[in-house]
């Protein structure tokens, strides 16, 4: 590769070439300011805070979009700089919605963060404001044009990592504003609810839907039973917003903060994983011996399945009918645990702690109700959950830690696997193999379905009958293999689909990491080595070796597939209209 060399601040530094001054600066531990930059995703010079001044350039240069030439003398830090940066972020801040106190994101803005750096406490350009409506219509997401600061990051995300592009900027000038077409609200065009339009926003222009009321009512409320359950992607993320190491897994302390809150039974959406791997795998089993549709497609990703239902419908069949995880779960809860304790499931209210702001769409589906009951009544994600336990005065970090309740409380290592991209794949094939073969795997940890490249291939050899599979972990990619499939070009028994890149460790509702790339590697990898630790940790590493599935087969559902188990965990999938109108 040929090395471009320049002086930065007086500093000589040697670069590839074709990287930006901005990379060049952060490579030598200068912090130059950005708002609308997004690493390999958003890089378009449009807030015009990375400004720099170039030796025999005239005028001032968005860092972010400069290449690095040979020769180059940079200054970064020059008096005009400064006041330039400082008179673009009070025009900024003029047309923004500066309600700091009573917004989500204080204390966690990219926006506030910066007037606090450049010393701003007053604005020089007070005048018309736009004034919009905040649309709440969703039951995922939420928007609020009055905090967009154009910066377009979520038209980037959106069109660019997901392939879906339904928010774009609208008018011109002072009154461009961000969102879908024509003025509709986000609830009336093929939004997935993925949520990763939240994670790419620096200020609080998009939110997900907080449903914390709902959940405080319920513990409030002597008459109902209030259970919750806690995704596997939850316990790596958690900590984060206690200002521990990205990576811990504060599981304990958060079956013990939940616990305190006043919930009535504290269960393990991991016990669901290991359900849906036994009705999943004897699903697949059943359609390659029997001449089903194949591949069988996997359905736990809520934020997928609403892909699928959109934009590609013909592959509604492919999907496997389970329920996800956290659904299966609450089915359960309101049959099994409402009839051994011999309460009306009626009083029973269902909390799904997730990653995921898709599953707050998800719970509201009419597929996911039996007998007019809905399986979950409320979704928190895992911003929300901590945003609860702080306002309850709990010291989380220093909690100890506690267990999740039996029988619901019980898991598989393989039930772990389901918070990152390959996992679902991976517990299956673990369970698969065993099933048809009679003996484990000779190396449980498939390493052909790990990591962070888009699609993902594994032919798993099980006693003569060659199971070929893939992963794919976004909609950008989910495309790519939908495509092959649909050519011809591929073949394959197994597809695992999840709706956000990386999977549910950096899904839609997990912890905002400032000034980070929607799938910082860094970030994935750390949840990503937590997931893979809690399976390596546990004695039980396989969804049918897991003692208390065992049970509920034996004593509740009879057999994986069984009509009782179709009953309750089980459900269907409908083509959806992409537009109100249609």
């Amino acid at each position: 590769m040929k090395m471009v060399n320049l002086n930065i601040d007086g500093k000589n530094v040697s670069v590839e070439e074709g990287t930006t001054v901005l990379e060049a600066c952060r490579n030598v531990n200068i912090d130059i300011p950005t708002l609308c930059f997004l690493e390999e995703v958003n890089e378009i010079g449009a807030c015009r805070l990375c400004l720099v001044e170039v030796e025999n350039n005239s005028g001032l240069h968005a860092a972010c979009v400069l290449p690095c030439s040979e020769g180059m003398s940079v200054k970064t830090n020059s008096p005009a700089i400064r006041e330039t940066r400082k008179v673009n972020l009070e025009l900024i801040l003029s047309n923004h919605d500066r309600k700091c106190l009573t917004c989500v994101r204080n204390t966690n803005c990219e926006l506030q963060d910066l007037a606090e750096r450049f010393g701003i406490t007053d604005i020089s350009f007070e005048g018309e404001m736009t004034d919009t409506v905040v649309d709440d219509f969703s039951p995922s997401i939420v928007r609020d044009t009055n905090k967009c600061i154009l910066c377009r990051r979520c038209i980037a995300v959106c069109s660019q990592v997901q392939e879906i592009g339904v928010i774009g900027a609208t008018d011109r000038g002072f009154n461009t504003k961000v969102g879908p077409a024509f003025e509709l609200s986000i609830n009336n065009v093929p939004c997935i609810n993925c949520g990763q339009c939240i994670i790419a926003c620096p200020v609080g222009a998009l939110k997900e839907k907080d449903d914390a009321y709902k959940v405080w009512n319920a513990l409030n409320d002597d008459d109902k039973i209030v259970v919750v359950q806690t995704a596997p992607a939850t316990r790596v993320a958690l900590g984060e917003e206690f200002n521990l190491p990205i990576g811990s897994n504060v599981k304990g302390e958060m079956v013990t903060a939940l616990k305190m809150m006043g919930f009535d039974m504290v269960y393990d959406t991991n016990f669901a994983a290991d359900l849906t791997i036994l009705e999943e795998g004897t699903e697949l089993l059943s359609r390659i011996n029997n001449g089903g549709k194949l591949p069988l497609i996997t359905s736990c990703s809520p934020g997928w399945v609403k892909f699928c239902e959109d934009y590609y419908p013909d592959y509604i069949d492919n999907l496997s009918s389970c329920k996800s995880p956290h659904q299966m779960l609450g089915a359960l809860v309101k049959s099994y645990y409402a009839e051994k304790q011999g309460i009306d499931p009626e009083k029973i209210f269902v909390v799904s702690v997730m990653p995921c702001t898709a599953k707050k769409f998800e719970s509201e589906r009419d597929e996911m109700k039996i007998n007019n009951i809905k399986d979950v009544d409320a979704v928190l994600t895992t911003r929300e959950i901590a945003r609860m336990i702080k306002e309850a005065g709990i010291d989380f970090v220093n909690l100890e830690k506690g267990e999740y309740d039996p029988v619901f409380g019980d898991s598989s290592g393989a039930g772990a696997l389901f918070g990152a991209t390959g996992g679902v794949m991976e517990a299956a094939l673990r369970t698969v193999f065993e099933l048809i073969t009679g003996r484990p795997l000779d190396n449980l940890e498939i390493n052909a379905v790990r990591g962070l490249e888009g699609v993902k291939e594994a032919t798993i050899d099980i006693d003569g009958l060659k199971v070929s599979a893939a992963v794919a972990h976004g909609m950008k990619n989910a495309r790519k293999i939908l495509d092959k499939v649909k050519n011809g070009e591929k073949e394959y028994h197994f597809i695992e689909i999840m709706g956000c890149p990386g999977g549910c460790i950096t899904g839609g509702g997990q912890p905002i990491v400032k000034s980070k790339t929607v799938m910082e590697k860094n970030v994935w990898n750390l949840r990503a080595e937590a997931i893979y630790n809690e399976d390596r940790s546990l004695n039980v590493r396989t969804s049918h070796e897991n003692p208390s599935i065992i049970k509920i087969y034996d004593t509740y559902l009879g057999k994986p597939n069984s009509e009782k188990a179709h009953e309750l965990l089980h459900t269907t999938y409908i083509k959806r209209k992409q537009y109100n109108n249609e």
